[in-house]
């Protein structure tokens, strides 16, 4: 078990580095810190260093539905005239999407928002740990292709910017 005073350091050390996240792995335990914004307390997983080689065991099963996903592009090409020109958001990892923080406010961005490379767009949740997921660039937002509450894949498009 980590010792509470370094764990107090440690959430110290990321707010006063302004930190999202920071991950701590040695032969014996791995610690995750996540602070999913400035508005929220931090969220910390511990658990034994073996879990690791586990993680690899998804990568071959999540890189199995890439290609059953690259079968149906061909049906997505008659749309591509739609999407020509757009820049595809898309999900760094497996989890559940999410358009808004809570149910009970507004979704982060919605069709015809302008976003620039660091406007949130979403939530993934991943193991209890909510990830903000940006834009990454500038434009207007001219589709959302997720419900909230959606399971995504890793790489899956969440939605669609027009540049500026």
């Amino acid at each position: 078990m980590i010792d509470i005073r370094k764990l107090k350091e440690l959430v110290r050390l990321m707010v006063a580095n302004d930190l999202t996240e920071m991950d701590l792995r040695d032969s014996e335990e791995q610690v995750t810190i996540h602070r999913p914004s400035v508005y929220s307390a931090p969220q910390v997983t511990q658990s034994p260093a073996a879990p690791p080689p586990q993680a690899a065991a998804p990568a071959p099963a999540a890189a199995t539905p890439a290609p059953a996903a690259a079968a149906p592009a061909p049906a997505v090409e008659p749309e591509a005239d739609d999407t020509a020109g757009l820049v595809p958001v898309s999900s760094p990892m497996v989890g559940t999407f999410y358009s808004a923080a809570s149910p009970d406010v507004d979704d982060f961005v919605k069709v015809g928002d302008s976003v620039g490379p660091d406007t949130v767009i979403c939530l993934v949740e991943a193991m209890k740990i909510f990830n903000e997921i940006k834009a990454e660039c500038s434009g207007t937002v001219q589709k959302v292709l997720v419900s909230s509450g959606d399971a995504v894949e890793f790489g899956q498009d969440l939605l669609l910017i027009k540049p500026s």
